[in-house]
Parts: structure tokens; C-alpha cells; sequence
């Protein structure tokens, strides 16, 4: 079916290791790539309310032809939402505009401290767990002061942190606190939208290897035990950055790779941010 490594998740579901983001990728063109998607072999796909084009995915999951427990679909409540009868409203209208059953896992897309709602919005998420439409329920851009909160004032733990995170932001101490709460950590952004490919000390390692650097960086990703998921909108790079698993980076190469941090975001500070 796939060469994409499964992670296990707390409550025992698999995540394919690498996926397709599609942020930014417009509804008429979504069902197009995520096609080209699965023709090249991804199975897991990564929308969210907010990008306007779960209509679109759930076009293309119902052309491909798959069996939906071979596919692993997210997708995420916008902060507008947040609240717990607000929240299962939102649930509603996602999974019908996918046209599924269930969600393999569900996000809450901002830790949206300014309307500190994030708790009630988890017991709603817990719910729907509970009723089993959602198979994993998670949070995107927790820090770990929110992420504690939860752990206290809510029965089950988030089982993935999708945070931007890419060798200029690679949020090691973030990483850490997951790994130790049982808590996969997925990285957005993983390319730094592009921004980090001119580096020479990447180009370097491509040459190494025969690969790009984006390839390197997804390979350093995979590596890590970060869950991955690059956006593209063309299908040759759709390709590329699934040709990740037949090299190794050693010691030396992830040691280069670590030199590359900065702390700049590309995205929004979680923070300060919704």
C-alpha cells in the first residue's frame, strides 16, 4: 500500500509518519492534488476548517477509490469556534463538507489564549471521542503552560501537538515535553515555506546524498520522530518530497542541519496569536 512509516499514537491509532498539508491550496484545485496525492502513494492528508477547502479533499477521498481505513484524515477547529456547543456545531459542518463518517484526528487549531475557551473546547473534543466519530483528538500551536492546564482540568491528554517546526525553529524544548506526556509532536511549516532551502550548508548535504534539500530537511524531520507534513500544490514536488526514505542522514549531517537555528517563525507566535 504505502512505504510511509506509522507512528503510534497513545490510544494506540497509527499516523503515517509523512503527509500532504494543504494550507493555502484553493477548493477548486484542492481535489486535484490530494488525486495526485494518492496516485503517488500518500494516505495521510492535513486540511482545517479555516482553509476553505475540506469540500475539495472530500472530493478526491471519494473519487480515489480507497478503502477509508487505508486513509488518514485531519483537519481542525478554527478559533472563531471554540467553545464546547460551538465546537460540536463546527465538528458538523466539517464532516460534512468531507463527506465522512469520522476524522482520524481532530485539532484544536490555536491554543487562543486571549479567549481562553481552549478548555471547554477540549471536553467537547472529548465527547466526540467518546462517540467515536474522531479516532485521535489533538491540539495545533499548544505551548506547554496551556498543554498542563488540559492535563488538569480534563481527562484525556492531546495525542498530537502539530507546532511550526523546521531547522531554524526546530522547538527542541517543546519536543521534549511532549515526548515525555506521551504526546507525538507534527511539524507545520517544515520547510519554512522555502526559506531555508538556499542555505548552503543544505545544498551541501543534497549534493551528498543525490537529493534536494528540501528532501534532506523532510528526511531530518522523519529522523527527529516528528510527524511531517509539506504543502505543495505541484505534482512533481508531491513526488519529491515523498522520495524521503531511501537515505540516511548521519551523525554529522543532523549536527549540520542543528546549525541552522535561528528562532525566526514564519507563522504566528502561539502566544500572542488568536
Amino acid at each position: 500500500m504505502s512505504t510511509v512509516p506509522t507512528i503510534t499514537l497513545d490510544n494506540g491509532v497509527e499516523i503515517p509518519q509523512l503527509g500532504l498539508g494543504v494550507w493555502q491550496i484553493e477548493d477548486e484545485i484542492v481535489t486535484d492534488v490530494v488525486t495526485a496525492a494518492f496516485e503517488t502513494g500518500y494516505r495521510h492528508i492535513d486540511t482545517a476548517a479555516i482553509y476553505g477547502n475540506e469540500a475539495g479533499v472530500g472530493r478526491a477521498i471519494a473519487a480515489s477509490g480507497l478503502p477509508r481505513d487505508e486513509l488518514f484524515i485531519t483537519t481542525k477547529l478554527w478559533n472563531s469556534d471554540q467553545g464546547y456547543d460551538t465546537t460540536l456545531a463546527a465538528f458538523d459542518k466539517s464532516l460534512e463538507r468531507l463527506g465522512l463518517e469520522y476524522v482520524d484526528l481532530y485539532l484544536i487549531h490555536w491554543q487562543s489564549l486571549k479567549k481562553d475557551k481552549y478548555v471547554e473546547t477540549w471536553k467537547a473534543f472529548e465527547q466526540l471521542y467518546a462517540d467515536k466519530r474522531i479516532r485521535a483528538i489533538g491540539v495545533s500551536n499548544f505551548h506547554e503552560p496551556a498543554l498542563r492546564r488540559l492535563f488538569e482540568e480534563t481527562t484525556i491528554r492531546p495525542a498530537v501537538n502539530q507546532i511550526e517546526l523546521h531547522p531554524a525553529l526546530p522547538q527542541d524544548e517543546l519536543r521534549a515535553f511532549n515526548a515525555e506526556n506521551d504526546i507525538v509532536t507534527q511539524a507545520w511549516s517544515p520547510l519554512a515555506q522555502g526559506e531555508l532551502l538556499g542555505q548552503p550548508a543544505l545544498k551541501t548535504l543534497a549534493d551528498k546524498h543525490g537529493k534536494t534539500p528540501a528532501q534532506v530537511v523532510i528526511r531530518w524531520h522523519l529522523q527527529l520522530g516528528n510527524v511531517v507534513i509539506p504543502k505543495s500544490k505541484t505534482p512533481s514536488r508531491i513526488q519529491e518530497n515523498f522520495e524521503v526514505f531511501d537515505f540516511q542522514l548521519d551523525n554529522d549531517d543532523m549536527a549540520a542541519i542543528a546549525d541552522l537555528e535561528t528562532g525566526v517563525r514564519t507563522g504566528g507566535d502561539p502566544d500572542t496569536f488568536g
